[in-house]
C-alpha cells in the first residue's frame, strides 16, 4: 500500500537555476514530517509542486496514490494546504469563503453547512463567521485560512511556514491542531525555519539544502549522530564547509499566491 505522500525524484529547474535537485521522500499516516533548511533552499518550491501549484520539471510527486500532475484534481481533493502568506478574500466573510471553497471540494449543501460549524469550532473561531476577512488579525486570518485546508477533511496536509509571523498563543493554537491531526492518522508535510518547533513536532525530519536532502532522521538521532544539544546545532555541522546557498528567497522568485492557492 502506498504512503499518503511519495516523492520520487523531484525536480523543478527555473531557467539556469535548479532549485529542487532529485527529491526522494515519503510521508505516512499519522506522521509528521518536517521539511527544513535556510531560505534558498527549496522547500516552498517543493510543497507547492506536492500542492499542485508547479508543475515539476522532472520526477513525480503522489498524494494517497494520485500522482499531482496527470491526476491533479483526485490529488487535490485529498490534501490540504496552509502557508503564512495565503490570501483570503478581503470583502468576504469567513463563512462566505468557507462556503466558496466547500463548493469547490463538491461538499453537498447541508453537509457543508454543518462542516463549517463543526471546523469553526474546533478553532474556536465561531464568533468570526460573519466578519469580513479584511478586519481580521494576523491569528485569526490564519484561524480562517486553517479552516480552509481542513474543510474537506483532506488525509495529507502540507503546511508551508504556517507559524511565521503569528504570536505565541497563536503559534501554540495551531501547533496543537497540527498535534491533533495526526492522532487522527493524518500524514503531515511541514516546513518550518524554528527548528525548536520542529523538534517539538515532528516525528522525523529531511534537511534540505540547495535542493537536495542531505540527511533525513528523526530529531533525537539526529543530535545522537552529530554529537549536537539541538537540531540547529546538528543541522549547521551537516552544512559546514558546504556552499552557501544563493540568497534567493525561499519562494525562488515565483509570483504571490492568489487566495485559491
Amino acid at each position: 500500500m502506498p504512503n499518503p505522500v511519495e516523492l520520487r525524484d523531484l525536480q523543478k529547474s527555473f531557467g539556469s537555476r535548479q532549485a529542487v535537485a532529485g527529491l526522494d521522500l515519503d510521508v505516512r499516516a499519522g506522521e509528521i514530517y518536517g521539511l527544513l533548511g535556510p531560505n534558498g533552499a527549496g522547500k516552498t518550491t517543493a510543497l507547492r509542486m506536492v500542492a499542485g501549484l508547479l508543475v515539476p520539471t522532472g520526477g513525480s510527486a503522489r498524494v494517497m496514490g494520485h500522482d499531482v500532475v496527470a491526476e491533479a484534481e483526485s490529488a487535490k481533493h485529498r490534501l490540504g494546504f496552509l502557508t503564512s502568506s495565503t490570501g483570503l478574500y478581503a470583502r468576504l466573510t469567513v463563512r462566505e469563503v468557507l462556503t466558496f471553497f466547500g463548493r469547490i471540494y463538491g461538499i453537498e449543501p447541508e453537509r457543508l453547512t454543518a462542516r463549517i460549524e463543526v471546523v469553526s469550532g474546533m478553532l474556536a473561531m465561531l464568533p468570526l463567521l460573519d466578519r469580513r476577512c479584511e478586519g481580521l488579525s494576523t491569528g485569526e486570518k490564519q484561524r480562517a485560512s486553517v479552516a480552509r485546508a481542513i474543510l474537506h477533511d483532506p488525509p495529507v496536509l502540507v503546511l508551508d511556514e504556517p507559524t511565521n509571523g503569528l504570536d505565541v498563543l497563536a503559534s501554540r493554537f495551531l501547533r496543537d491542531l497540527v498535534l491533533r491531526e495526526r492522532e487522527r492518522g493524518k500524514a503531515i508535510l511541514f516546513s518550518t525555519h524554528y527548528l525548536a518547533e520542529a523538534e517539538l513536532l515532528c516525528d522525523r525530519v529531511g534537511l534540505l539544502y540547495r535542493g537536495k536532502l542531505l540527511r533525513e532522521a528523526a530529531p533525537a538521532a539526529l543530535r545522537r549522530e552529530s554529537g549536537s544539544t539541538s537540531l540547529e546545532e546538528a543541522f549547521l555541522k551537516l552544512v559546514e564547509g558546504l556552499d552557501p546557498v544563493p540568497g534567493e528567497t525561499d519562494a525562488d522568485g515565483l509570483p504571490p499566491e492568489s487566495p485559491g492557492a
